[in-house]
């Protein structure tokens, strides 16, 4: 019901922007543009935890791209999942590009289901659904393949460290029974609507490989996946962000690793241009 009244309500009643409060307008120009300005580029926090994929975001985690985010996720503004799932589709889109093998299936990382039913939705889930309806829409074969769950309860993440996130998620997720299947044949891409440490994303993706997900042995390494070509590289956060950088290929480490998109990330995460 509080969904129902959410999405109801959403229609009849007087709105104001989810970026800056203007009102009469769900999201302002400015906010907009905030979000889906600049193109998706690789985003990588420090310290980068182990087995964290290659990750694409497609703005950083500040002003209002932040009061979107929580708008959509905290206050129930569901109107606003649609230019989410926009901004989300452009990360899955510039993550994928240099595979180019088979459909696109976004993983949505699960949240708790006590989160989940606090918030009365599941934001991450409603925002891939929102990236799979634009990536059809502008002719890329997508679908949202929501086969994480959480294997045990993880502690609320806000306040902790990142060591301490990368502790209380490890060996949280796993993949559903049979759902290994339906991974099979396409190019996987895990998202989420904000990374910040990265633990979330990097259990995910070691969940996705204990499964056995594209036909790696459940204890191998990461190994023969894709490797990267003409990644955009962003030198820091801010106003950077909007100049086009120039393409680069990724470290050695980071071929065959898993993909990953978001919709943001840290404003420092961004600053990946290390010599």
């Amino acid at each position: 019901m509080r969904g129902w009244w959410r999405e109801f309500s959403g229609l009849v009643l007087p709105t104001a922007c989810g970026g800056c409060g203007r009102p009469r307008t769900a999201l302002c120009a400015r906010c907009r543009a905030g979000l889906l300005g600049a193109p998706a580029c690789r985003v990588r926090p420090a310290p980068e935890p182990a087995g964290l994929p290659a990750v694409y975001a497609a703005a950083p985690y500040e002003d209002a791209v932040r009061a979107v985010l929580l708008g959509h996720k905290e206050r129930g503004a569901l109107g606003l999942a649609g230019v989410l799932g926009q901004a989300l589709a452009g990360a899955a889109r510039a993550a994928a590009a240099p595979c180019g093998r088979g459909p696109l299936l976004l993983v949505p990382v699960p949240s708790s289901r006590r989160a989940v039913r606090a918030r009365g939705h599941d934001a991450t889930r409603r925002i891939a659904l929102a990236a799979a309806g634009e990536l059809r829409r502008s002719g890329t074969d997508a679908r949202v393949v929501a086969v994480l769950r959480q294997r045990r309860t993880v502690a609320d993440q806000a306040g902790l460290s990142a060591s301490q996130r990368l502790r209380n998620l490890s060996g949280a997720l796993m993949v559903a029974g049979g759902g290994a299947r339906l991974l099979e044949g396409g190019q996987v891409v895990l998202v989420d609507d904000l990374m910040t440490t990265g633990a979330s994303l990097a259990e995910a993706a070691r969940a996705i490989r204990a499964a056995g997900v594209g036909g790696r042995d459940r204890n191998a390494p990461e190994g023969d996946g894709c490797p990267g070509q003409g990644i955009p590289v962003f030198p820091s956060a801010g106003a950077s962000h909007r100049r086009r950088g120039a393409g680069s290929a990724p470290p050695d480490g980071d071929v065959g690793r898993p993909l990953a998109a978001v919709v943001a990330a840290a404003p420092e995460s961004f600053a990946i241009n290390r010599n």
